[in-house]
């Protein structure tokens, strides 16, 4: 359909990719992948004929149509969402225009008469076709595809210059859909999609009757809709047959290949030069000589990239907070008469990771900022636990930067680290490469700051991190950094993502915000998927071992966290309220300087017990992925168990120690 052939392309003095034999045939769905920088976007560009090569051959079927979506920059005005879409359909509302037309036509002409006989011919021909090509159905396709992207009915009549770049892009992803080229070429389609919207487009995209080629930084999105990798890798462009998954297995492979070619090269190398070396002025071996430098001519030098460091990034661990971190009970959220949220009851733990979906405007931003205490409940109580510390990434957190300081020196005077070479690494892995790290923020983009604003943040925790959208803007390496340091982090994480393989490697429970009401679902996006399909079946999910509902309201989760809270709370240890927490005040009150100092340095002394058995805890549990006998798991657990209840006694022993010395 489409052939490359030792085709090149250059940006300015940098070489893109080199020497690149690449055929796209009709039924091809293909993941094009890369560093950034690497030409993703130039490739996509050049195969919809946007761009040009600098060498080599590109040809292409006549019939070929290609369809390109860029990653933003659409802007689209003048006619409402479902007019834009319908005239994609131009040439066949052109052909219903000329059958209605001839309709009319043959109503006065003469049934005797030649050109009554024409118009006939020529209604039946279109009536054929218009038919053949779903005419009759076009309303209904908009509909289908609009209402998958997210867009609710009452929305199809706004005019399209009513919605933000991201729905902009939406509207533009639609309408190339609906087009349906034989060759559908997308920049980064999911950037602004949540997730309903992005399982829709794989569903889409897996009955999809032509060829695609994507890029995505999205692993759960490439995984499940293409069966090959494209990797421009070392200015050259590499092929894998498979989803992401495969190829990462197949790259390895590769990369060993490689190196040990190029050893193997290095060696022959040597061992020629020390031939030449050796005989060069010795007449008998003149022959042997002038071969061998032939031979050395004619090698083509294997190239090795430069190796990427694997940046590891752990963060500065906070102090403990409570069980209890946060509480609302009976919450409620209205913004003028709307009712966002309604009687909202749940518990969040510590050391919890809550993934908050649900579809864009259902309400995961109100409630992380609720959680965060930047916006009060308009109904109901939010109540913080002991000792917690909350810490909110908005996604337009970028604001609070000062504009004129450069990025390396702003994040030098906040971090704890104080190495430039680490503070390079740090920003080099979230993006900001060689002279990018001296400019000022606000020459930064929205997207740039943002990402910058996520490092700074993360340098110095507190211990509860809420999270809106902290994986936008970055690429895979980048992502991954920030999933290895959170599962490192001992600290308790609220998030919002769109990103299912994020959500599903770091969430522990996934709470649903649905229709004002937020569900609870244990286990990761994987087990809510699962729940989920239970659920629509008509099936009860089974409970698990924890004791845990495998689904239920906001309540269920109030009534399975609040019973914890209320023994804390019978036992003098919980934040209580009326004669427990009066007694805890008299009793700070009677408390003499010496007798202070004491409980002071227990409290801190404890801190480090904590620190300590949590460290055994995740050694043990690490040991027990590893089977030596029956008799070795029964002790390995016996011991778990010990030091969970070492735990759970110093964690008493703390909150109560905490409670009498703030009193």
């Amino acid at each position: 359909m489409i052939q490359l052939t030792g085709a090149g392309k250059r940006f300015g003095h940098k070489l893109l990719f080199d020497g690149a034999d690449w055929q796209i045939n009709p039924r091809d769905r293909v993941g094009l992948v890369g560093a950034n920088g690497a030409g993703k976007t130039t490739v996509l560009r050049v195969l919809a004929g946007l761009e040009s090569l600098d060498y080599g051959g590109f040809q292409g079927m006549k019939s070929i149509s290609a369809g390109y979506l860029p990653q933003d920059g659409l802007s689209l005005s003048g006619d409402t969402v479902f007019a834009e879409c319908m005239k994609v359909f131009a040439g066949l509302q052109a052909m219903e225009q000329e059958m209605e037309d001839l309709s009319h036509s043959l109503a006065v002409l003469d049934p005797a008469g030649a050109e009554y006989g024409q118009a006939s011919d020529r209604l039946h021909r279109l009536q054929d076709e218009f038919r053949m090509r779903d005419g009759y159905s076009l309303e209904s396709k908009v509909g289908s595809v609009l209402g998958g992207l997210g867009f609710r009915k009452e929305d199809w009549g706004r005019n399209t210059e009513e919605f933000s770049g991201g729905w902009q892009m939406r509207i533009a992803l639609a309408k190339l859909l609906l087009q349906q080229p034989n060759l559908l070429l997308l920049d980064e389609p999911t950037n602004h999609l949540d997730l309903e919207a992005r399982n829709w487009l794989e569903d889409y995209l897996h009955n999809y009757p032509f060829a695609f080629v994507l890029i995505s930084h999205d692993r759960f999105f490439l995984d499940s809709t293409v069966d090959q990798i494209a990797e421009i890798w070392n200015k050259k462009i590499y092929f894998y047959s498979g989803n992401y998954a495969k190829y990462l297995e197949q790259k390895n492979a590769r990369f060993e290949q490689l190196v040990a070619a190029a050893k193997n090269q290095r060696d022959r190398i040597e061992q020629l030069e020390i031939f030449i070396n050796r005989f060069r002025y010795t007449a008998t071996k003149a022959k042997q000589v002038q071969s061998r430098i032939k031979e050395m001519e004619k090698i083509e030098r294997i190239e090795l990239p430069p190796e990427e460091k694997t940046i590891h990034f752990t963060f500065p661990q906070p102090k403990p907070s409570g069980r209890s971190v946060v509480e609302l009970i009976a919450a409620g959220k209205s913004y003028g008469e709307k009712e966002v949220l309604k009687k909202i009851d749940l518990v969040i733990e510590r050391g919890d990771r809550v993934a908050l979906v649900g579809v864009n405007g259902a309400g995961k931003s109100t409630l992380i900022r609720m959680l965060s205490g930047n916006d009060a409940p308009t109904r109901g109580e939010l109540k913080l636990g002991h000792n917690v510390e909350p810490a909110y990434f908005a996604q337009d957190q970028y604001k609070e930067l000062d504009v004129d300081q450069r990025v390396l020196d702003d994040l030098g005077q906040f971090s704890p680290i104080s190495s430039q070479t680490e503070l390079r690494n740090l920003l080099g892995c979230f993006l900001f490469r060689d002279d990018d790290v001296f400019k000022p923020i606000g020459v930064l983009s929205g997207g740039e700051r943002n990402r910058y604003a996520l490092l700074r943040m993360l340098l110095r925790p507190t211990n509860f991190l809420l999270l809106d959208e902290p994986t936008n803007h970055l690429d895979m390496r980048a992502k991954d950094v920030l999933l290895d340091a959170l599962l490192k982090y001992t600290g308790t994480v609220v998030f919002v993502s769109h990103d299912r393989y994020f959500i599903d490697k770091l969430a522990t429970r996934v709470f649903e915000v649905a229709d004002g009401h937020v569900h609870v679902y244990p286990g990761n996006y994987e087990e809510y998927l699962w729940r989920k399909q239970q659920e629509a079946a008509g099936v009860s999910p089974s409970v698990p071992s924890n004791g845990q509902p495998g689904r239920g309201s906001s309540n269920g989760a109030l009534v399975d966290s609040a019973a914890t809270v209320a023994a804390v709370t019978s036992n003098g240890n919980g934040s209580g309220t009326g004669a427990g927490s009066s007694e805890a005040g008299e009793k700070a009150k009677r408390l003499n300087p010496i007798k202070r100092k004491q409980m002071q340095e227990r409290y801190r002394e404890i801190e480090e017990d904590i620190a300590r058995v949590e460290a055994s805890i995740a050694i043990s549990e690490a040991g027990l992925l590893n089977f030596v006998s029956p008799e070795e798991t029964k002790r390995s657990n016996l011991e778990l168990e010990s030091q969970r209840a070492e735990l759970e006694q110093l964690m008493s022993e703390w909150e109560e120690l905490g409670q009498v010395l703030e009193g």
